[in-house]
């Protein structure tokens, strides 16, 4: 008969989670040794290896361990559903994956009401862009993911949160920083600031192409900060999703944004999951936190 405890289970995701067994310990307050002993013991139940070991480097799933790793959030996930409908209570860690960009303007206020409601409830940030959310959805790495409803595959379920329309961001002193709206067709005759991110650039040039035209010349940055920071100097324009509350860049040059003539649909920004694993009761409770926050974020627009 095959015994494998939750205990085992639950050492082996914080172990792929922290990418080493001492880590894992640290977090959980748990011997190194019994970690190690009980992913040994995992491994020796399935006949296969979890994790390739590197010398100080700690470890890296092998792809049966990304397999295992899935099937071990899920019966977690069952068993913490069925303790939290006893308790009456919300305990324990969330894996929240986050899109990069929507990180800064949304996740720490997020973050403020989730815990409020939650206080012993701990969330584990992981940024990336969004290919790599997609990736870690799909190997379980994480639960939920904050993100741009972007070529999401059709086995991630997602919760729409909020629509976001693309704008056109221009230097305080740009001649069509007083134009009222920007067409494509105007910002296609400027050096254009390009948010270098899987995913992203793609949803940004496809403006372009959709109008039939290419941007005179490319500038390629790899945050928001810098984007913002490039127009600002004047070395372009750019166009974004996300806004930040303030017109300034970093070295408090002004910015300007401005709809864009042409009509796109929005951008949704979504907490996307895998079907194929049932959603926590954290999980649930953080996704109906995310409504109540866009709500609130929309009325104080409006």
């Amino acid at each position: 008969m095959i015994r494998i405890t939750l205990k085992q289970l639950s050492y082996f995701v914080a172990t792929a989670e922290h990418g080493s067994t001492l880590r894992a310990s640290q977090v959980l307050s748990v011997s190194q040794p019994a970690i190690s002993m009980a992913i040994k013991q995992l491994e020796e139940t399935f006949g296969q290896t979890l994790f390739v070991r590197r010398h100080a480097q700690g470890v890296t799933l092998t792809p049966f361990g990304r397999r295992k790793l899935a099937d071990a959030r899920h019966l977690l996930g069952y068993a913490s559903a069925i303790s939290e409908a006893e308790t009456g209570h919300l305990a324990g860690h969330l894996e929240l994956g986050v899109f990069t960009t929507l990180a800064p303007a949304h996740v720490p206020g997020l973050l403020r009401a989730f815990y409020d409601a939650y206080p012993e409830v701990t969330v584990h940030l992981r940024e990336a862009s969004l290919d790599q959310l997609h990736r870690d959805l799909d190997a379980g790495m994480i639960e939920l993911a904050l993100m741009y409803d972007l070529d999401l595959a059709a086995d991630i379920q997602r919760v729409v949160l909020s629509g976001e329309t693309p704008y056109a961001l221009l230097p305080a002193g740009h001649r069509l920083a007083k134009a009222r709206k920007v067409s494509i067709g105007d910002l296609a005759k400027e050096p254009f600031i390009l948010i270098d991110l899987p995913g992203s650039r793609e949803a940004f040039l496809s403006l372009f192409r959709t109008s039939g035209l290419t941007p005179a010349s490319v500038v390629r940055c790899s945050s928001l900060e810098m984007v913002r920071g490039m127009v600002a100097n004047g070395h372009g324009l750019a166009i974004l999703v996300t806004k930040p509350s303030g017109d300034v860049g970093y070295d408090g040059k002004r910015l300007v944004c401005r709809p864009i003539a042409e009509e796109f649909p929005p951008h949704r920004i979504v907490l996307a999951s895998a079907r194929t694993i049932r959603m926590t009761k954290l999980a649930e409770a953080f996704v109906e936190a995310g409504k109540d926050y866009f709500a609130h974020l929309k009325t104080r627009r409006n």
